[in-house]
């Protein structure tokens, strides 16, 4: 029997249902007893992550403890951005699958040198930092486009997954492109809700993909 899986989620809640259905599709399962035992904290309304810092810290610390207490053996978390705060949710003591590592791990692996991430300003600092260590180089975007990405993923959150922020988004990763990037992170768990591969002129690493498949590999 495989372990428990305890998700710190909602943020987005659309983002994290989408992760969950990931989870689902990559299970080699024949029947519904073959699937990962999942406890879901989808909670929308921890703290703002880039407002309020020290209280969403609080919030994820509370929920990886109660995932804990209700039979969790191992979390993760599908908001590459709410990372920062990885040291709080490990202090409940369960192994935690770090989707930073993970994904920085997979871009290593696609052979590029420098990789392109399209994330919130917080999120893109965590993958700078993992890059790094990985000898990886970053290609950040610049300007008005640094607000044109924050744009595309917040107009997710409101609902709109249309053709307008698709197209920012598609706009925004040929830029990482043209910028030298050999391949792209979708660094923020909205961001695959816009684009897929196909969209993408260069290798895309899709952190939801990413972490469901090391959820598999570590659950299952």
């Amino acid at each position: 029997m495989g372990k428990v899986l305890g998700v710190l989620g909602g943020m987005g809640p659309a983002a994290t249902v989408a992760f969950l259905e990931r989870v689902l599709a990559l299970t080699p399962a024949d029947r519904d007893e073959d699937h990962i035992h999942m406890l879901v904290d989808l909670n929308p309304h921890v703290p703002n992550r880039h407002t309020e810092p020290e209280a969403a810290g609080r919030t994820l610390a509370e929920m990886a403890a109660r995932l804990r207490d209700q039979g969790a053996e191992v979390l993760c978390m599908p908001c590459n951005t709410a990372h920062a705060h990885a040291g709080g949710i490990r202090a409940a003591g369960l192994p935690f699958i770090d989707m930073i590592a993970e994904t920085a791990d997979a871009a290593a692996a696609a052979g590029a040198r420098k990789v392109g991430v399209l994330a919130t300003p917080g999120g893109e600092a965590l993958y700078a930092q993992a890059l790094a260590a990985r000898g990886l180089d970053i290609v950040r975007l610049e300007g008005a486009d640094r607000q044109a990405v924050m744009a595309a993923i917040f107009a997710v959150k409101a609902g709109d997954a249309g053709e307008g922020p698709r197209g920012e988004m598609r706009r925004l990763a040929a830029t990482l492109a043209a910028a030298g990037a050999g391949a792209v992170i979708a660094g923020c768990t909205e961001v695959p809700l816009l684009i897929g591969a196909a969209d993408v002129a260069v290798p895309l690493v899709d952190s939801a993909e990413v972490l469901a498949a090391a959820c598999v590999r570590d659950c299952a």
